[in-house]
Formats: structure tokens, sequence, C-alpha cells
């Protein structure tokens, strides 16, 4: 029977040569529209969320602000400032804090190596920060580590396109650079990573040293901000809740005033950024099954001419013994079997363009942000099931059409 089915198909492909291939061809194309928006929104999801990563990985980062409320006689606008026996405080009295560190900050610290001179945004941090900040060394150097800190060593990490502006292609690493006409020694230089979101500044042109040698050099009694990250994201807001009932019960102020402490969550950014990426997917591929169910109408139309050229045929198996059920399989098969060929075509393509475009490796412009696309299991699937629908749909009216064929007045049909 299945042999019968074959030899019979392709039989027919052969008298509508150009009908079917222009049918082969819109299921083809609409099959690598819905693959390629998929891929490239998948991508792009990807790539929103590395560069946000790039900034903090599941940071909630703590700002003295100014209170804007009454507080037991307290008047509005009293300004709060951290110090670094918050942070001990913090990690003591909080639970499922996994990591932390003080932030001291300084604009305009001025870089020397030999001849080249720049100015950045410095800061002074502990070894959490590595995790905390994604700011992770490049082969052949580290980050600041605890013994950097109690020592208060006068140690540097730059951020790798500082680096490359001081060092051009030299190695920087052991090498002395002058911070504020100051001899500190360059321990690492950071792995290039995406960013799209930022705090004062891009973290490759970034210094960073140990808070307590920024401390001891500058003088600061304040830091600027509290890094911390839980153990787990479930945890988020009752680490929240706990930090604003610690310190509001320190620094006096009530705890609803969001302006007393200001926080820049990165778990709820990410969240934000997956629910968009989502969305995106949603909408991409929205337009390539539109597309695509637009080619399944030339399917059904092909099947439909079909029926009505072969009507005596039909007429001819029907009057010999042939099952309806015969008649409509006969259908069916055709149309699934012109929209799977045309399906695997447009994956076949839509597979050697994805992988074309990964593999020129991409990482400026817009590449930066489309030059990773993802052609992922559940697309594959998801299309592949939009194919078997159209190619039924459009077969099985024809069919039924077919099957309803009275072999007598077929044999007189023209």
């Amino acid at each position: 029977m299945w042999i019968a089915l074959f030899r019979e198909f392709f039989s027919d492909l052969g008298k509508q040569k150009l009908r079917s291939f222009l049918t082969i061809l819109a299921i083809a194309w609409g099959t690598l529209s819905v693959v390629l928006l998929l891929a490239f929104g998948r991508g792009l999801g990807n790539s929103m969320t590395e560069g946000l990563l790039g900034a903090g990985n599941q940071v909630i980062v703590i700002y003295g602000g100014q209170t804007s409320m009454n507080y037991e006689g307290l008047g509005v606008g009293r300004p709060i400032r951290f110090t670094e026996d918050d942070v001990d405080l913090i990690n003591r009295v909080v639970p499922g804090i996994a990591f932390s560190s003080p932030q001291y900050g300084r604009w305009g610290a001025r870089l020397q190596h030999g001849e080249e001179i720049t100015n950045t945004f410095m800061e002074g941090v502990n070894p959490d920060f590595e995790i905390m900040r994604t700011m992770y060394p490049a082969a052949g150097g580290r980050f600041i580590n605890e013994r950097d800190v109690d020592e208060q060593r006068r140690v540097l990490f730059l951020g790798d396109e500082i680096a490359t502006q001081l060092f051009k292609d030299e190695d920087p690493i052991g090498k002395q650079v002058k911070l504020d006409n100051m001899p500190f020694t360059v321990i690492g230089v950071m792995k290039p990573k995406m960013q799209t979101s930022m705090n004062n500044g891009p973290d490759a042109n970034r210094a960073i040293i140990p808070y307590t040698t920024f401390r001891n050099v500058y003088g600061n009694r304040n830091v600027g901000s509290i890094l911390i990250r839980p153990e787990d994201p479930s945890l988020q807001e009752p680490i929240k809740t706990g930090v604003v009932s610690l310190l509001s019960s320190k620094y006096k102020f009530d705890p609803a005033d969001e302006q007393a402490i200001p926080m820049w969550d990165f778990i709820e950014q990410e969240e934000m950024n997956q629910k968009v990426a989502t969305g995106l997917e949603i909408f991409l591929f929205t337009v390539g099954f539109f597309t695509l169910m637009i080619a399944g109408v030339g399917v059904a139309n092909i099947m439909f001419v079909v029926v009505k050229e072969r009507t005596k045929e039909i007429g001819i198996k029907l009057a010999v013994g042939a099952r309806k059920i015969h008649i409509i399989i006969q259908f069916i098969f055709e149309s699934l079997f012109i929209s799977f060929l045309g399906g695997g075509i447009g994956l076949a393509i839509s597979s050697v363009i994805v992988f074309g475009v990964l593999a020129m490796d991409m990482t400026t412009g817009a590449g930066e942000f489309l030059g990773k696309p993802q052609i992922s299991e559940m697309a594959v699937i998801i299309t592949v099931g939009v194919l078997g629908i159209i190619g039924l749909l459009a077969g099985i009216f024809p069919a039924l059409k077919a099957s309803k064929v009275d072999p007598v007045e077929s044999l007189r049909y023209e």
C-alpha cells in the first residue's frame, strides 16, 4: 500500500511540476521564517541576559539615600550613610546571604604607565566582588584576594579596555601603574564580557583595589554602597525586608521610606528581562506562524486541483472496490508529504544559516546581540507540529471531497 502511495504521489508531482515546486518552496520559506525568527529571537534574549549579568549576577546593591518621611520626631532630608561595619552587621543578622562587599568609589582617579595617562572610576571592594559583578580575570592574572585586603596591599585589577589603553600590546601582569601618583602593581586584567547595564560606567574601563587600601589611602569613612547576593534568588524578598528592617532600626528611618536606602535589584531586572525575551519569542513565532499558514493555503489549493484533475481516476478506484478510507488516506498522505518535504528543506537551510552566522563569531556592533542565534529543540518540535497540522488540514477537506465522488458520474467527467 505504501509503495503504491509513494508511486502515485511522485507521479502526481511529475504532472504538476511547477505548481508542486512553488508549493514546496512556499512551505520551505514559511518554515525558514519560523525557525530563523525563533533562533535569532532566542539568541537576542540570551544576549540581553548575558549583557545584564555582565553588570551583576543576582546582586542587590544598597545605596545610602536621604529620608523623605518623618520618623519618631526626626525630619525629612536626613542623609543615610553606611560604613564597613554595616556589611558585617548585615551578614550576621540577615540569613541567606552568600556574598557581600562594601564598595567605595572615586571618580577621576588618575592612572599612568610610562607616557600613557587616563582617568577612570576606581573602586575599593573585597574578593566577593569578582563573582557578584562577573569580573573574572583573563589567563595569567587574578582578582584581589583576602590577603590583599588584610595587608592593605597596593594591588590593582584593571578592566580589559583600560589595560589595553595603558599597556598597548604589553602584558600588564606584574607591571607598575601610578594611581593618583602612588605606585600600584597590576595583578590581573578582566576577561572581556558583554555588559548592557552599567553602574558608573562599563567595567571594561574600571580599576579595582582592596577596600582596606582604598580606605587607608583616601581616608573615606563611609562606603558608597553595599553589595549582597542571596544564596538562592527565592530569598530575594526576605533578605531585602531583613536589610531594610535592620538598617531602619539602626539609622532611625521609616522602613517604608524607599528613598532612605534605594536598592538596585538585578534579580528583578533579570526576571523582567526573561519576560521580555519570552514575549519577543512569542511575537516572532506568531509572525512566522502566519507566514507558514499562508503556505498551507497553497498546499490546500494544490490538493483541491489534484482532486479535480483526478476525478475520473478516483471514480474508477471506487468502482472496482476501493474503500473511501483509502482515498482519504491517499490525499492526506500527499498533503503531509508536501508539508514535511518543504519543512525539511526549510529546516536544513535555516540550520545552515544559523551555523554560518555562529561560525562568523561576530562580537561587535549588531553582531554582539544577533550573532548568537540558537535553534532550540522546542522550536523544532513546535515547527514540526505546525507542519503536521497544516498538512492535515490542507489535505483532509480535499480528501473528503474526493471520497464523495460518484463513480458513475466521474466516468463522464472531462
